[in-house]
């Protein structure tokens, strides 16, 4: 899982190397700062040396500009990384889910796959940026600390640092808490857009048979469940700072206590107990980001997770190895002992069916709702593969055809009309994008509705709508032409 996640870092090493070097300088300015103030209390300002103390301000000021340019470019170039990998992964989560096949969307909610690509990625982006980053500067902060702090004194040293084992223990106790809570959160949050989006969709048969409040009651009882599993995860996360925090206070007061004693003992001086409390707030500093990093790393990796499910799904309608193109179309199509079933041969639509179209003929087929008409059509474009038998088209069989090619040379008017967002002219286009004017208002003459269109204000660039609301029930019907071409 770690690995699939770092390889979208391949593609923006650049910006990643240039991240990582300015944290780094961020990391030896702070570092810097204390062992320049020990020098100030211990050395310059006793002896006087006012010109030491001009040279050393001199320096520091211009490592805290090099800071704050550093402090920028990792706030903004590292954010923009984050963005990035977060760009990369819906751009193949959506390139995915166009190879899955009917069967998937027939056995998942709109309103889950949405959350899917939105929510689950959110959080990619800070965990693509902080996390490396924050992992980065905590490691050269604690070696760092180390090393400086053990020339000034290795005992008090040793009792500061042993405190990291019990703080990475607490950790680790508390991650498994936060994965779970976190990867609840993200369910419910899917049923919440889940139960938005069809309610919306269907607001207008809602408002006729009058049940606003039967919609208001379903989307409380989903949103409540999501406010309960998001307050279950605040709890551990309360927890887990609250833990880190009376920490870091112990840590402050032991070194204050046993570095007043060590002073008093003239093992150190005033300069170096100073010294030792600044390093002390940037040895938590690391702590700190290592929690947040702990943090991220459950959220991120549980959104993260939720991706790699459905990149894993592996659509079962592809081509063959050999499979062909398909240029000239004479159009007979054969179904030979046809058999074909939804759920695993739980729910059987057709039964050894043979059936035989020549081409240019018109062939009707009537039956009961649930009969398999929709169904039949549907196993022509292979959007679902059938069981048993054969379907010919010119005497070839439907799975020797590339699929690209097999359903460029099919129209199908779906049963229920559906338009997209945008201008009639987009809709009509829709089946051939680089059509010309005239072939667009000849598609237009052809389903008889050139008139209407050119007697609306803004003609063929008139805006539909979401699913063309702005259009009548009538009018709706009228443009299904994205097959056309």
């Amino acid at each position: 899982m770690l690995r699939r996640f770092i390889s979208y870092y391949k593609p923006h090493k650049r910006l990643f190397f240039i991240d990582m070097f300015f944290a780094l300088l961020i990391s030896i300015s702070d570092l810097v700062f204390p062992v320049f103030t020990r020098k100030m209390i211990n050395e310059i300002i006793p002896e006087g040396r006012m010109d030491l103390l001009v040279r050393w301000t001199i320096i520091m000021t211009i490592l805290f500009v090099l800071r704050y340019i550093s402090n920028y470019i990792v706030s903004y170039w590292g954010h923009l990384l984050g963005v990035r990998i977060e760009h990369d992964m819906r751009r193949d989560i959506f390139t995915h889910l166009q190879s899955l096949p009917f069967s998937y969307y027939d056995n998942n909610k709109t309103g889950h796959i949405m959350s899917r690509i939105v929510n689950d990625l959110r959080d990619i982006t800070e965990l693509a940026h902080h996390g490396p980053e924050d992992l980065f500067i905590s490691l050269v902060m604690l070696l760092g600390s180390f090393i400086v702090l053990i020339r000034i004194e290795w005992k008090l040293t040793l009792v500061l640092f042993s405190a990291i084992p019990i703080i990475i223990w607490f950790v680790i106790s508390k991650r498994n808490r936060m994965s779970n809570s976190f990867r609840e959160v993200r369910k419910k949050i899917a049923n919440v857009n889940s139960q938005l989006e069809n309610s919306i969709s269907g607001v207008r048969v809602a408002k006729s048979f009058t049940n606003e409040d039967y919609e208001i009651e379903k989307f409380n009882e989903g949103n409540l469940s999501f406010s309960n599993a998001r307050k279950e995860s605040y709890k551990v996360m309360a927890e887990f700072a609250s833990g880190i925090g009376i920490m870091s206070s112990i840590l402050n007061l032991l070194v204050i206590s046993l570095g007043g004693y060590f002073v008093y003992k003239d093992i150190i001086n005033i300069g170096d107990l100073f010294s030792f409390t600044l390093y002390v707030n940037f040895f938590m500093q690391p702590i700190r980001r290592l929690s947040e990093f702990s943090q991220q790393l459950q959220d991120g990796m549980t959104g993260f997770e939720r991706f790699v499910e459905i990149m894993d799904i592996e659509p079962d309608i592809i081509d063959r190895e050999n499979a062909m193109e398909l240029k000239d179309v004479k159009g007979d199509i054969e179904f030979n002992n046809v058999s074909f079933s939804y759920n695993n041969g739980k729910n059987t639509i057709l039964s050894n069916m043979n059936l035989s179209i020549d081409a240019g003929k018109t062939v009707a087929l009537v039956g009961p709702s649930g009969a398999g008409k929709t169904t039949l059509c549907h196993l022509i474009p292979r959007f679902y593969e059938i069981e048993e038998g054969e379907i010919l088209l010119d005497n070839i069989d439907i799975r020797d055809i590339k699929i690209k090619d097999l359903r460029k040379k099919i129209g199908l008017v779906q049963q229920d009309v559906f338009l997209f967002t945008g201008t009639i002219r987009d809709n009509i286009i829709y089946g051939d994008p680089e059509a010309r004017d005239e072939d667009v208002i000849e598609a237009a003459k052809k389903a008889s509705i050139h008139d209407f269109i050119i007697s609306l204000p803004e003609g063929y660039d008139t805006f539909i709508g979401e699913k063309g609301v702005k259009l009548s029930g009538g009018q709706n019907k009228g443009f299904q032409l994205q097959d056309y071409f």
